[in-house]
């Protein structure tokens, strides 16, 4: 799917990440949850270009990344068909360096979202970022239409959780349904855990649910 840039989207591989690399920190450099984690911005941006230079590898080999032809946006994807493994330690010692002494909250971060997470297959969206100067024409929307054509084909439902209201309502006219905000502690704001129901093979209508349950920690 192109829109009126005329940009595509095409697989990001390894050579891709360098570029991309930058993009993801500007994307996702300012916001709530990013104020939350890292409070001091110049700090916020090299603990960053760290974390995100983790997760666009850990994207690359355990999931697939989608970008633009301009590599001015991308998304990060996993499939989830069971269970998820149990926490490898090697990862936590690596979040702990790109962290550093803002680790805690990192870690924090995942917990609430692992425990949140549905338990049933489906496709999860880790991150969608669009270079700032490329936001509000259409980019973002067209990196979801593209994985949303090819996860209706297998009649898959979608997960993300949303970080703040702006993104929320991006997700909600794309078919996702928003669950009950939660929170890694009092002081952080709120996310929204959202749901996109699947197809029946691409060709009908969405499977109309309410938005399902969540594992809780016990």
């Amino acid at each position: 799917m192109t829109v009126r840039t005329g940009l595509g989207v095409r697989r990001a591989a390894a050579p891709d990440a360098r570029p991309l690399l930058p993009m993801l920190v500007d994307a996702f450099l300012d916001g709530p949850v990013a104020d939350w984690l890292i409070p001091n911005r110049t700090e916020r941006r090299v603990v960053y270009y760290r974390y995100f230079r983790l997760m666009l590898d850990l994207g690359l080999r355990h999931g697939w990344v989608d970008t633009t032809t301009n590599l001015s946006a991308v998304a990060i994807w996993y499939r989830r068909d069971a269970e998820p493994a149990p926490a490898d330690p090697a990862h936590r010692q690596q979040l702990d360096l790109a962290c550093g002494k803002y680790a805690s909250k990192f870690h924090l971060l995942d917990a609430v979202f692992a425990a949140n997470h549905p338990p049933m297959p489906h496709d999860y969206l880790a991150y969608l970022a669009v270079d700032p100067a490329w936001q509000g024409r259409g980019v973002g929307s067209m990196l979801l239409h593209h994985a949303h054509k090819a996860i209706d084909e297998e009649a898959r439902p979608a997960y993300l959780e949303a970080s703040n209201t702006r993104n929320r309502d991006l997700y909600l006219r794309h078919g996702y349904q928003a669950g009950e905000p939660m929170q890694a502690s009092f002081e952080a704001p709120p996310l929204w855990p959202m749901w996109r129901p699947h197809t029946d093979g691409g060709v009908g209508e969405q499977v109309r649910t309410v938005m399902l349950p969540h594992r809780r920690s016990r």
